[in-house]
């Protein structure tokens, strides 16, 4: 088992070179509608620019609308084409909520969503609007809520899609390997003497594996409506993601493995796009665009389950 780890590690840190380049090989993507979460800036900016290239109608989905706006003005500039600001903050039920509705209220169809902004050890004090840890609040429920909120529009972008599908991406990471038993610690999820005794580090990978798990149990739920839902680990990467960390900690990450960000848009592109990809739901894809076998890591239906219904618990008075 030592050794499966270690060559895991090896095989997702250090990838071979990707042998998928967005500009040469994504199909051009006129008609489509597509969001990407955490688009301003980092593996979100980087994807909405290819999806630009090929002609997709892009909404960027950020909390920040300076940010998103001096973005998009960048993207324009390099592109030649405009995405679309949606202001959403993952950080609160209600605003997550009103996103999905400004969203549905301009666009009958989402063909692909992205659920790739996040947050990473933040300082453990950092709660959610509605009192969540920080970390799974945003980057696990605040996601989830958002995806069944946009239902509606997705099942009309399989419907309206060539292939009937619609293409759900979640951003995990490879830290879901260094999550431990229970896989999610629910008495974590709110703040709680046992939430800070986790600590920063392993309340992110607990959120990731939440990301996974999330991404499992509705392409279950949805594979016979034409909705497809994978999950990528987009890769040990430079971006504002660990801007969090100590200096010495990002010294350590950036001299052992850290990849520029534009390969990191790189996975979820060709999960996004491919079309034999079209037939994998419920996958774990790791960098560069290769699917990876499911572990007792990333794959456990009795927590999905669980997960699935205590996420529809909590979105009850924010629907």
């Amino acid at each position: 088992m030592a050794f499966f780890g270690i060559r895991r590690f090896i095989d997702q840190a250090y990838p071979p070179k990707s042998k998928f380049d967005p500009s040469r090989d994504m199909p051009d993507l006129t008609g489509k509608v597509i969001i990407v979460t955490g688009g301003n800036t980092g593996i979100g900016k980087h994807t909405i620019r290819a999806l630009l290239d090929k002609n997709a109608k892009v909404y960027m989905a950020s909390r920040s609308k300076e940010r998103a706006e001096k973005a998009i003005t960048d993207l324009k500039q390099e592109t030649g084409k405009d995405a679309i600001f949606l202001e959403l903050d993952l950080a609160s039920l209600d605003k997550v909520t009103k996103a999905a509705k400004e969203f549905m209220s301009k666009e009958p169809a989402l063909h692909i969503l992205f659920n790739s902004g996040g947050v990473m050890v933040p300082p453990i004090e950092q709660v959610t609007e509605d009192g969540y840890d920080l970390q799974f609040g945003t980057n696990v429920l605040g996601h989830a809520h958002f995806t069944l909120s946009l239902l509606p529009a997705l099942l009309e972008g399989a419907k309206s899609s060539a292939d009937g599908k619609a293409r759900v991406i979640n951003t995990s990471s490879a830290v879901v390997y260094h999550n431990t038993e229970p896989l999610i610690k629910w008495e974590t999820l709110k703040d709680s003497p046992e939430r800070r005794a986790l600590g920063a580090n392993m309340l992110y990978n607990q959120s990731k594996y939440g990301v996974i798990a999330f991404s499992n149990d509705f392409a279950r739920r949805y594979a016979d409506k034409g909705i497809v839902s994978n999950a990528v680990n987009p890769g040990n990467l430079d971006t504002e993601l660990q801007r969090h960390h100590t200096p010495f900690i990002q010294f350590l990450i950036d001299l052992i493995f850290s990849h520029p960000a534009h390969l990191g848009a790189h996975t979820q592109l060709w999960v996004a796009t491919n079309p034999e990809v079209a037939g994998i739901n419920g996958g774990w894809f790791i960098p560069w665009a290769r699917q990876y076998v499911h572990s007792k890591e990333t794959r456990n239906p009795e927590v999905e389950a669980k997960l699935w219904d205590w996420v529809e618990e909590q979105r009850q008075g924010h629907i």
